[in-house]
């Protein structure tokens, strides 16, 4: 059974930071495009930063130079490392995984970041 666990989320003051984790189980991690999403209250989800097995990485505009995304394969996990945040980055983070070699995507279940002083 697949399973994507997000954690790190919670309230942190306006220029602060946050790492958020995407602890991945049940697939071959090394075979999975990951990537971030997130939905602020009211709003649809939106894209925030995509890696490749490769390595290759794209970021959204509104995140670039603050948010770096990146993955440890020993560990299985997917990480989005959050810099100056600022109010309008307030969102659930949702963790997905896409595989390279099929159909299959699957999505954890968020972790809530409120930016807020």
């Amino acid at each position: 059974q697949v399973q994507l666990v997000e954690s790190g989320g919670g309230l942190v003051q306006p220029g602060g930071s946050l790492r958020l984790s995407c602890a991945a189980s049940g697939l071959t991690f090394s075979l999975y495009t990951m990537s971030w999403y997130r939905q602020a209250p009211g709003k649809e989800r939106e894209w925030v930063a995509t890696i490749r097995r490769t390595g290759d990485i794209t970021n959204a505009e509104s995140v670039k130079g603050r948010f770096t995304i990146y993955r440890d394969s020993g560990k299985n996990t997917v990480y989005l490392q959050m810099n100056n945040l600022r109010p309008e980055d307030t969102a659930v983070y949702y963790c997905k995984a896409n595989s390279d070699y099929g159909s299959s995507i699957y999505w954890g279940k968020g972790t809530l970041v409120t930016v807020s002083s």
